[in-house]
């Protein structure tokens, strides 16, 4: 039987495309078995997935900035490489998928030692720290965006990988499970799974104009519901989704949201026009900003820097988005799907040791 070593973790990007390649690779008769750090939110995520083999490492995080941990976060590292290496060892696996983020660096390397071939993920227009350091060790690096394979001597443009729920979405049990009429456009905002507190306040401020010419499915993140505006006629607020994502994606027209690499991959595939406004740098490490101006360069979206966003300007960019909507869609058309799981699948074959 062919076995795979999955890993990635730190934050939910890293790991949710592996959760959509897992059951393909089931399928198709491989044994599956993910590394991750012993304590990792990836760990509650891949657990007790049937028939995948969860194996604890230890990890450390990879900081560009100053911290007392930077000091023994390295040998930490250093005792997840060798913990790796044994189960390298032991496992025997046929290759390995780096999704990238701190906990597969000691994965990546205790691959290389054990000559088992890796292939890796990056999804952000410009590779983050985890992925640089993984990058000699890697045969392949697959990348979300087409600019980002063009610059790597081992890049292939593949997009990322999506989980099949996502398309089974269906707009009238939208409309309504979030109690929606349908009868103005929907826009559905979005700021990730905890929300944006940014986005927030100015989608609330501006609703009194917004929702004269649409309805608003506002995903507002935990914590973040505001009671006053709970029976507002066309405005639904919920903290978050899961089952019900693809349910919101289907019934929406347009969207407001952030720019990383997943969701732009997920707006891409389902061929939403969209209005982003990316994670502001200093916040992060501006990665989001890269990402919406690859989609703006390529006329996928509209774009709306967070230090001018406004109740007046969300309004004026959110109506420009609708006028400019065939446009984008048309653009979007053209488009590779964005989803790049079979593309990844293919590699992944392609690059097992037999």
């Amino acid at each position: 039987m062919k076995r795979i070593v999955l890993t990635g973790g730190g934050t939910a990007g890293h790991v949710t495309p592996n959760l959509a390649l897992i059951p393909h690779l089931q399928k198709k008769g491989w044994e599956v078995h993910y590394i991750g750090s012993t304590d990792g939110m990836e760990r509650g995520l891949i657990e007790g997935l049937p028939n995948v083999s969860y194996h604890g490492v230890a990890s450390g995080k990879l900081r560009r900035y100053a911290d007392l941990k930077n000091l023994s976060d390295p040998f930490r590292v250093v005792k997840g490489a060798f913990q790796a290496s044994s189960l390298m060892r032991s496992l025997k696996p046929n290759v390995v998928f780096s999704k990238g983020g701190f906990v597969s660096v000691p994965v990546v390397y205790a691959a290389w030692l054990n000559r088992v071939p890796v292939v890796g993920h990056e999804s952000d227009l410009t590779p983050g720290l985890a992925n640089k350091l993984c990058q000699p060790f890697v045969k392949v690096l697959c990348t979300t965006f087409p600019e980002t394979a063009k610059g790597l001597k081992k890049g292939r443009y593949t997009g990322t990988p999506l989980r099949d729920e996502l398309f089974a979405g269906q707009r009238t049990r939208g409309l309504r499970a979030f109690h929606l009429s349908g009868e103005k456009p929907v826009l559905l905002v979005t700021g990730g799974s905890s929300g944006a507190q940014a986005i927030n306040a100015a989608v609330r401020a501006s609703l009194p104009s917004l929702l004269q010419d649409f309805e608003v499915l506002h995903l507002c993140g935990k914590g973040n519901l505001d009671p006053a505006l709970t029976n507002t006629k066309g405005y639904r607020q919920i903290e978050y989704l899961t089952d019900g994502m693809a349910d919101a994606f289907a019934c929406a027209d347009l969207l407001i949201s952030r720019a990383g690499s997943n969701t732009l991959c997920e707006i891409l595939a389902l061929r939403k026009p969209s209005l982003l406004i990316p994670y502001p740098k200093g916040a992060s490490r501006g990665d989001q900003i890269e990402n919406a101006a690859s989609f703006l360069a390529r006329g996928l979206a509209l774009v709306l820097d967070q230090s001018e966003l406004t109740p007046e300007r969300l309004v004026k960019e959110t109506l420009a988005l609708q006028k400019d909507a065939p446009r984008i869609a048309a653009a979007m058309e053209k488009e590779p799907s964005g989803n790049g799981l079979q593309a990844v699948l293919d590699i992944i074959e392609e690059n097992a040791k037999a």
